[in-house]
């Protein structure tokens, strides 16, 4: 027997309520684990960033700080010294420095210049004063390393060389309230110290004169 030509298609099986809500647990599972995984990739990312933005404020603050001690002249190895006397005494002062970076001084200062035989504190200080770098070194330098230092200060109108007996280093070098000792005539930052501080910002008297006191330097 033929079937009728339009054949009734199969009902479709019922969903039952406990599938329904199985399919809908997991279809939740899915979503929360996805959003868990969006909220781990944003940390991390967030984290990197971070971290790369802090590398960045480092290094350009380690350029910075590198960039503005140049342009400030800093110069490795100066002492500072504050609260120094500006009073004009006689005689013999005792200093706490050696050799002294200012204090009471007497009212003459020393010429500047090159001298190869020791000057007195007293008018050195006065000169210091006045802008002057003094520059020591002891008697026992070698003739080359005198020369060195010779050459150093030939021209300059505020410094002055002299030989020091008792320096506590090779050669020593100050200004009114700086000093800085070094081992060797050749150490750069002697011509430093020198172009910095002669009539540098630390002269309590700038523009003052280093000529017309006491001393006849063996050369200018």
């Amino acid at each position: 027997m033929k079937s009728g030509a339009h054949d009734t298609p199969p009902a479709k099986r019922a969903t039952k309520p406990s599938e329904e809500r199985a399919a809908k647990r997991t279809e939740r599972s899915a979503q929360h684990q996805k959003q868990r995984r969006k909220v781990r990739r944003s940390f991390w990312q967030r984290w990197r960033w971070g971290i790369t933005v802090l590398a960045v404020v480092l290094i350009v603050g380690v350029i910075l700080w590198a960039v503005r001690s140049q342009q400030s002249g800093d110069i490795a190895g100066v002492v500072t010294y504050s609260n120094l006397s500006r009073d004009h005494v006689t005689g013999k002062v005792t200093y706490p420095q050696n050799p002294p970076v200012g204090g009471q001084h007497n009212a003459v200062w020393q010429n500047c210049g090159i001298y190869s035989t020791p000057v007195a504190n007293e008018n050195a200080v006065h000169s210091m004063e006045h802008g002057a770098v003094w520059i020591t070194y002891q008697p026992q330098l070698s003739s080359q390393d005198i020369g060195q230092l010779q050459a150093l200060v030939h021209g300059h109108d505020h410094a002055l060389l002299s030989p020091y007996p008792g320096l506590p280093a090779p050669v020593v070098t100050s200004a009114w309230g700086l000093q800085l000792r070094v081992t060797s005539a050749s150490d750069p930052r002697l011509a430093q110290f020198l172009t910095k501080y002669e009539q540098g910002p630390q002269t309590p008297e700038p523009g003052a004169a280093c000529s017309g006191g006491t001393g006849t330097p063996d050369e200018q």
